[in-house]
This record gives C-alpha cells, structure tokens and sequence, in this order.
C-alpha cells in the first residue's frame, strides 16, 4: 500500500544515480578550482548516497529505491543550497529543513515502530507516536541551531569561513518550523511507508530474538 505517488523503480535508479554525478561534478568542480567547501560538501554527500547500498550489502538490510532516493535528494538539495542557492533562493533553506527534518522523524519513527512490534506487551498507542515524532524531530532542531550558533562563535575567533552559519532570530523560527513540516509528513505517512522498514529491522538487526 502507498500513499504518495513515487515514480517506477527504474526511474528511481535513474533518478538517484543522475544526483550522485551530479554530486561527484561538485566534488571534481572543487578539486580543479581549489574550492575546500565545495569539495568537502559535495564529498560528504556523495559518501552519503550510498548509505542504502552499504546497509543492504553488509547487514543484509534493504531498502526500497524510494527510501534511497529519498536520502538522496535531502543530500542533494542541501549541497546544491550549499554551492550557491540559499543566497539566491529565498525559500531554499525552508526546503531543505523540511527534507533533513522528514529524514530524521522517518529514523524515529521506524526506530519506535520496530520496538512496539518486537514484544506484544509493548504497546506505543498511535497519538503518542505522533508527538513523539515532533518531539525527536524539534529536539535535533534545537541542537543543530546551537551547532551553528558554535561555529558562528568559532568563525568569529579565528576567522574562518564556516560552512554553516546562523542569519537571526528570525531565521531560526523559520527553521524550526519548516522542521515541523518535515515531521508532519512523516507522522501522517510514516505508518504505510516505513512500517516494513521497521519489521526488517526488528527481524534482522538489534531486534533479534
């Protein structure tokens, strides 16, 4: 069962593999022009693409292509946003919130999942997960927000250019909030597109009986 429209497994493959060269277009662009940022970002989103790959080769643990493509294109927006866009595209950032914020509810999620299907006397009712979710997903919010806050501080005292950084108040608010929209959707979705994640966790991970 599905509720969101998702394109044929093929196109998925097609999708995620065009982003990863992309990816690697950065890297090779940062290496060639002597850019450390663009090299740094784009390396560590491409190592991070292939996550999905690296699970189901070495602990037998496979995800659906769309859950690849998924990790995909939050890396991807973010880096994309990193070489340049977040200063010429207003709402960028709230984008790329929503997404990094939808991957982190959908890890709670499945995690809290794979515990209340492990034992039958464990029981996590419906609405408590819910705000779980928003809760897990608010709480790394509010670290990341200081994480940047710190390396503002760090830039401040040594001179360097970050890449991360803090732009107000304002700013933040809106972070957190598109933060909320990313783990609304996974609160709404999270029980027909990650509930067979959360079984093969249970069965062949942590969850082992």
């Amino acid at each position: 069962m599905s509720l969101l429209p998702r394109p044929s497994t093929r196109n998925q493959i097609r999708l995620t593999r065009g982003m990863q060269l992309v990816l690697a277009g950065i890297v090779a662009y940062g290496v060639v022009a002597g850019q450390p940022k663009a090299i740094v970002n784009g390396g560590v989103a491409l190592l991070m693409t292939f996550l999905p790959a690296i699970f189901e080769r070495n602990y037998r643990f496979p995800l659906d292509p769309w859950l690849g493509l998924w990790v995909t294109t939050a890396v991807f927006l973010h880096t994309l946003g990193s070489a340049g866009l977040y200063g010429q595209i207003d709402w960028w950032d709230h984008l790329t919130h929503s997404m990094s914020a939808s991957l982190v509810a959908a890890v709670g999620y499945t995690a809290a999942r794979a515990i209340d299907i492990h034992d039958e006397k464990i029981i996590i009712p419906r609405k408590f997960l819910f705000v779980y979710i928003f809760v897990v997903v608010l709480s790394f919010g509010v670290i990341w927000e200081l994480f940047e806050f710190g390396l503002d501080i760090v830039a401040d005292e040594t001179g360097l250019t970050m890449p991360l950084a803090q732009h107000g108040l304002a700013d933040t608010i809106a972070d957190l909030t598109f933060n909320s929209v990313g783990a609304l959707i996974v609160a709404i979705f999270g029980h027909v597109h990650l509930t067979n994640v959360a079984s093969t966790l249970r069965s062949q991970l942590w969850l082992n009986e």
